[in-house]
C-alpha cells in the first residue's frame, strides 16, 4: 500500500521499493547518514550480521547499526 494524497492504495512492489528508495535518497541528502539507522535480529548468523552492517555502512553511509 502507498498514500497518495492521504488515502492509501495498492501499489506494484516496483513502486513500493521506488518510493522507499526515494524516501531513503531524500533523508540522506537532506540531513546526511546520521539520520538513518538500522537494526538486525542478534539471532541472525554472522553473516547475515554482516552484511547488514555493510549495507548501513556503505550504501547509507551510517555507523547506526544494532542488533
Amino acid at each position: 500500500m502507498v498514500r497518495d494524497h492521504g488515502e492509501l492504495r495498492p501499489a506494484t512492489w516496483d513502486e513500493a521499493l521506488e518510493r522507499a528508495a526515494d524516501g531513503f535518497r531524500r533523508t540522506l541528502d537532506e540531513h546526511g547518514g546520521e539520520a538513518i539507522g538500522m537494526f538486525s535480529c542478534s539471532k541472525s548468523t554472522n553473516e547475515m550480521n554482516f552484511v547488514a552492517q555493510k549495507l548501513a555502512r556503505t550504501a547509507l553511509d551510517t555507523n547506526n547499526i544494532d542488533s
